[in-house]
């Protein structure tokens, strides 16, 4: 990106270090870290539960829920992250590897993730978050098994 202007490589270096933040709060287990990188109005679709999650209280009660699913240590690793932004707005997608291990095994797949980001006078926060996982259409069964 080296023609990008300098406010767009700062901005995109700030949100690299956010979503790493998240990714480490999410390791660690840490609902309040978590949401701490979310802006109080998200609108948020997970792959599991339910249709949508309106603001950051539903969404880390949502969470809390989704920790309590998966016992053991957690898995997140985040793979092909492309971000497009400008000094207010932005956007990004990547592909995540999420899940637990559970007596030695882990039990995970890879995730999409698109996520709609804000700048705020906290810095940059998550304003819209979109978890899926593709699916047979015949069968309606999720395809968990699928590799990058």
């Amino acid at each position: 990106m080296s023609n990008a202007p300098q406010s767009q490589t700062a901005a995109e270096t700030q949100i690299r270090a956010m979503l790493s933040a998240w990714r480490d709060a999410a390791v660690a287990r840490d609902v309040p870290r978590i949401v701490s990188h979310y802006t109080p109005d998200i609108v948020a679709f997970d792959a599991v539960m339910q249709l949508q999650f309106k603001g950051v209280d539903a969404y880390g009660k949502h969470w809390a829920a989704c920790m309590e699913m998966c016992p053991g240590p957690m898995v997140f690793e985040m793979n092909q992250l492309q971000l497009f932004v400008d000094q207010q707005f932005g956007y990004g997608h990547y592909l995540l590897r999420c899940g637990h291990e559970e007596n030695g095994t882990e039990k995970s797949s890879w995730m999409r993730v698109t996520v709609g980001l804000r700048n705020t006078g906290d810095g940059w926060k998550i304003a819209h978050e979109h978890f899926s996982a593709p699916f047979d259409v015949e069968s309606g069964k999720a395809l968990f098994e699928l590799q990058p």
